[in-house]
């Protein structure tokens, strides 16, 4: 087991509160130093400049974390599988909606890698699609959430 931890830290500073018309934008700070800007998404009921548009939202950040621990292991099984990766580039996507149960919540996340390999030993569909189906499998994140996550790779 591992303990993994980031600050998240918002000040209102001399903005007015109750009126609903403050800044959503704050800080997220990792321990190795990183600083990310963090801000509510930008949208009709809370529109820039109450929201950062170059800030990370909090349904970014997870479509992020999960395309990311996938692509980790995928990484990982490729090379214990004797193939060279080159390049790994997701265009992962994800769908904010109304779940089963009525809550809003991220119900669809789609995965859109594109992988570029060298070396002699290359992978067929099958091999690809199983390294995908590997990485699937033992990633935290998508073993964290409820969203139905997809491998489309391109």
């Amino acid at each position: 087991m591992s303990q993994h931890v980031a600050v998240v830290e918002w000040n209102r500073g001399d903005q007015p509160f109750s009126d609903n018309k403050y800044g959503r934008g704050h800080d997220w700070r990792f321990d190795g130093g990183a600083v990310v800007r963090g801000s509510s998404a930008p949208s009709p009921m809370i529109p820039p400049p109450l929201s950062e548009e170059a800030a990370v939202d909090p349904e970014e950040a997870l479509v992020a974390a999960l395309s990311s621990c996938h692509m980790l292991f995928f990484l990982a099984y490729a090379r214990k599988d004797g193939f060279v990766v080159d390049s790994y580039r997701d265009e992962a996507e994800g769908t904010l909606g109304k779940d089963e149960r009525g809550k809003m919540s991220i119900t669809d996340i789609v995965l859109r890698p594109v992988v570029a390999w060298s070396g002699d030993k290359r992978p067929d569909a099958a091999a690809i699609a199983d390294l995908h189906h590997r990485a699937h499998d033992i990633c935290y994140i998508a073993n964290s959430i409820r969203a139905e996550v997809r491998v489309e790779p391109r």
